[in-house]
């Protein structure tokens, strides 16, 4: 039996699972927390992943690993090697005058658009170079490369210690602000402009199913991809696929051969992990929007689902927009969330409940909207991530998007999505492994949705 190892180092942790390359089994797994905060030595994240491979029983006897991980964090290197500073992560949001002001200099949302299908938010990599130039000029004179987190820990599994053989691949680099995935090139002119004319090493990028090279002790060593990308390739999503991911926040991303280019900034143009396109949505409010209404009901999550269901389809006509922590999609940062249409026959907290959920999946729905407007196919939804596990999602969610939702079994699909592209390195053919999913259907209620957009305004 042939074995490959796929790595997921997300911002929470790092998991490891090691797979029959034939069929795509899991043989062994194991996992490590990585520090909570904005701002993390990149070392941490490699004593996660040193644990997390010993927890799964070594790698003496795999032949081939991939790295996915968090997108757009900015690892900074002297030129020998070196961490400059503790690496930022996406989520770090000092960069949001950057990025406004770098919509501004290149004349506005819709030249990024066009330029590298992403328009600058603080979570980008370019608006942190430019927030490193701005206010910590002596770190960046020091940065000799920039790389992202899984190509500093692919770089670290190669071992060569030469920033000249840092790799990445295009789905991850597509989040840099600084690489077009439409042109598939670097764009080092906007490099320059976010770093106040420097210009940093960047990795080379690996093509699709090519290997980055190999450990010190002959393992290959896939491109890596993010983790957005790995999720995608572990589900075997194809063009016509959408992936609702329900976590924290909630994200919706569309396999597609169309490089989108939204001048408002909603939809990403990220690429995938296979040499197609990845459009994208993220929003800031997931299922901590039900676990919230949960807590103010005062029922436990069990109970919440048991309300949720036990209300009409349009809750009667009460409305939630779950904005519990400003927004991002659409990008209305201060707003906070609203609850409308109010009246005697169902403020009761089972209409409440119903609205939460309602609400919390419409705004995912108005996600796929906004990809569907960039002229890309979508043909079937899957869902996963944790709120996804709640019974109330199961049954309200097939009934928002069109009658039907695929849930697929619960499974670490990132690092998945890595050991099949392990695979791919190691024998040149991608291979396909069966992914065992369930069919959820409802009868549609799209005036559920039109209301939601009505109180959008």
């Amino acid at each position: 039996m042939t074995l490959v190892a796929g790595i997921d180092s997300s911002t929470q942790s790092c998991k490891v699972v090691i797979c029959d390359a034939d069929t795509g089994a899991v043989i062994r797994t194991g996992s490590a927390p990585h520090p909570d905060g904005t701002e993390i030595h990149p070392d941490r994240w490699w004593v996660a992943l040193c644990s997390a491979i010993t927890a799964a029983g070594g790698l003496d006897d795999v032949s081939a690993l991939s790295v996915a991980g968090q997108q757009h964090g900015m690892v900074c290197l002297d030129d020998a090697g070196r961490v400059v500073r503790d690496a930022l992560l996406w989520n770090d949001t000092r960069s949001a005058t950057a990025a406004d002001d770098l919509v501004t200099e290149l004349g506005g949302p819709s030249a990024w658009a066009e330029a590298v299908g992403v328009v600058p938010v603080a979570s980008i990599t370019a608006t942190k170079l430019r927030w490193l130039a701005d206010h910590e000029p002596e770190h960046a004179d020091a940065t000799a490369a920039v790389c992202l987190p899984h190509d500093w820990l692919t770089w670290r599994l190669l071992g060569s210690g030469d920033i000249a053989t840092l790799t990445t691949d295009r789905s991850d680099v597509s989040g840099t602000g600084y690489f077009s995935a439409g042109a598939g090139e670097y764009r080092t002119d906007l490099l320059r402009m976010a770093f106040r004319d420097r210009e940093p090493l960047v990795p080379r990028v690996v093509d699709a199913g090519e290997a980055a090279g190999k450990t010190p002790t002959g393992l290959v060593v896939g491109a890596g991809a993010g983790d957005n990308a790995a999720a995608a390739l572990g589900l075997h999503a194809g063009p016509g696929d959408t992936i609702i991911s329900l976590g924290t926040s909630g994200v919706v991303s569309a396999v597609t051969d169309v490089a989108p280019a939204d001048p408002s900034g909603i939809v990403a143009g990220f690429a995938d992990a296979t040499g197609r396109h990845l459009p994208l949505v993220c929003t800031l409010n997931g299922a901590p929007v039900l676990a919230a209404t949960a807590r103010a009901l005062g029922v436990d999550l069990d109970t919440f689902a048991q309300l949720a269901l036990s209300a009409p389809p349009g809750s009667d006509g009460l409305t939630l927009l779950p904005y519990l922590a400003g927004e991002r999609s659409p990008n209305l940062p201060d707003a906070t969330g609203t609850l409308s249409g109010i009246t005697a026959a169902n403020f009761s907290p089972a209409h409440v409940a119903r609205a939460a959920v309602e609400g919390l999946l419409c705004s995912l729905v108005y996600c796929r909207e906004q990809i569907e407007a960039q002229g890309v196919s979508v043909e079937r939804c899957t869902m996963v991530g944790g709120g996804a596990k709640s019974t109330a999602v199961r049954a309200i969610a097939p009934a928002l998007f069109g009658g039907e939702i695929t849930l697929p079994a619960d499974g670490e699909y990132v690092a998945l999505g890595a050991a099949r592209q392990a695979t791919w390195a190691l024998t040149g053919d991608l291979p396909e492994w069966k992914v065992e999913t369930t069919t959820l259907t409802a009868t549609p209620t799209p005036e559920v949705y039109e209301r939601y957009r009505a109180a959008m305004g």
